[in-house]
């Protein structure tokens, strides 16, 4: 029997029922997002290729077929994420899944041109729900472990980007894109097959005052992992947020008898629901965090795809503005092996500072080296050390990369979770977007200096604004509301 006179909140339920079975499996569930939306982007740089021969595109045409699907995550970050947050994590992937598999499927039936790239767009759109999953699991985290699981789910990614590649290899040559386009759809239709054995977050149903409900996803975990609850009567952040106003309220009323009033929690829940998600993100609370975090997404994104680019231009090779003698035979098969090594390294680097020593200070020592390592890179340097160069400033980004994505979602409340991350993912991919037009176009200009210039210049006001985040997250309970 409960004892009424404690309470404990679903943070404190977490960290007695621990990471057990239940977490495993969702962090399968979620993972098979993860790998689908890595697929879905790692098929575009072979699918491309073949329909642009096969139907006689143009290069534009070509570079379209990529583009709509940005364009597509764009619209579905914002739009997930904000009915994630309005009614329910599970509805939010469920509809990203459905929009991910379907399309996907369709994709492989495309008879024209103009149909396929309208169904590519529909793929982006499901494709821009993958941080609703990604907040659906953190919040199943025992506090003191959230960091380190994150890091391993983020590892499903690395997984997916080798799967597919493995699948183009095998599947290309004999039977052709529209079977790759079919195969890569598997993943997402999985997480339709097994969609009624998940949960919703109980963090989400206290959010929204449904604590009954959560109580008994609660008791489910602790069934599954075998531990009890604590003693006591749950309660929200909502709550306590309550119980801290009317204590205020009651303090002031000696002073100002009309400051105090009649406040529930449902008053609580709905004046944020009465503003937009994106007025929210950006009221003076959240603003600061908001601003800084796209930055941060954009400097990210506009970095690692860069460094990606960079390793094929200063690989010798096809580089025309190195002199004849400094030019090397190399084969660019090798850059999947380069980002295959340097995504499990900067995981693994993730997984040893950001428990430790913090999601700010790693991600801010990270962004210094990554700079450190490209300096040597503004003039021409053997081709051993710019391969090792490169490798260490990418392992720094791709560190980094996976550090943001836990932070992101540590740092807003669960009414806006899902809706904060999804736009700051939205800036990044803009930023992965432009990257290929201004500083790859400066190497071809043989502007090296220039564009090494700018990926310094980037790197370093993301670090910048890695330091001025108001708070460190690690170890820290998530807020249910808006403070």
């Amino acid at each position: 029997m409960n004892d009424e006179s404690t309470t404990y909140t679903v943070d404190e339920a977490l960290v007695a029922l621990g990471f057990g079975n239940f977490q495993v499996l969702v962090l399968i569930y979620a993972g098979m997002g993860w790998i689908s939306e890595a697929m879905e982007m790692m098929l575009l740089s072979f699918v491309g290729p073949a329909v642009q021969s096969a139907w006689g595109l143009s290069t534009h045409e070509e570079s379209l077929l990529t583009s709509v699907v940005f364009a597509g995550m764009l619209v579905g970050a914002y739009l997930w994420g904000s009915i994630s947050d309005k009614y329910g994590r599970r509805r939010g992937f469920l509809m990203t899944a459905v929009f991910t598999a379907t399309a996907g499927f369709l994709s492989a039936f495309s008879s024209n041109f103009p149909l396929l790239i309208i169904l590519r767009c529909l793929v982006g759109i499901g494709l821009g729900g993958g941080p609703v999953l990604s907040a659906w699991f953190l919040e199943f985290i025992p506090a003191p472990q959230r960091g380190t699981w994150m890091v391993v789910f983020s590892g499903f990614w690395t997984v997916g980007t080798i799967l597919e590649a493995s699948l183009a290899w095998a599947v290309m040559p004999r039977l052709g894109w529209r079977w790759l386009l079919g195969f890569s759809a598997l993943p997402s239709s999985l997480l339709l097959l097994f969609y009624g054995a998940t949960l919703e977050s109980p963090r989400y149903l206290c959010m929204k005052g449904r604590k009954t409900e959560a109580l008994v996803v609660l008791e489910k975990i602790a069934r599954m992992n075998g531990k009890k609850l604590p003693c006591g009567i749950l309660v929200s952040d909502n709550q306590i947020e309550l119980d801290e106003h009317l204590s205020v309220s009651e303090d002031k009323e000696l002073l100002s008898p009309s400051a105090s009033g009649d406040v529930t929690p449902g008053q609580v829940e709905s004046s944020q629901g009465a503003v937009s998600p994106l007025a929210t993100l950006l009221s003076p609370e959240l603003a600061k965090s908001t601003i800084l975090l796209w930055v941060v997404f954009f400097g990210n994104a506009f970095s690692y795809y860069g460094l990606v680019l960079l390793t094929t231009e200063l690989s010798g090779g096809q580089n025309k503005c190195l002199p004849a003698d400094l030019q090397l035979k190399k084969s660019h098969d090798v850059s999947y092996r380069d980002v295959f090594i340097t995504s499990f390294a900067g995981l693994i680097l993730s997984a040893a500072t950001i428990d430790k020593i913090g999601r700010k200070l790693s991600m801010f020592i990270m962004f210094c080296l990554c700079c450190i390592f490209l300096i040597p890179l503004l003039y021409h340097q053997p081709q051993v050390l710019t391969t090792g160069l490169l490798f260490g400033a990418r392992t720094c980004i791709t560190a980094t990369f996976t550090i943001v994505y836990i932070y992101a979602p540590e740092i807003y409340p669960t009414s806006v979770r899902t809706t904060g991350v999804g736009i700051a993912s939205s800036v990044g991919r803009i930023g992965g977007m432009i990257c290929p037009l201004v500083a790859v176009g400066l190497m071809h200009a043989c502007h090296r200096f220039l564009a090494i210039i700018l990926f310094e210049s980037i790197l370093l006001l993301s670090g910048v604004c890695v330091f001025l985040f108001p708070f460190e997250t690690k170890g820290r309970q998530l807020s249910d509301i808006v403070p």
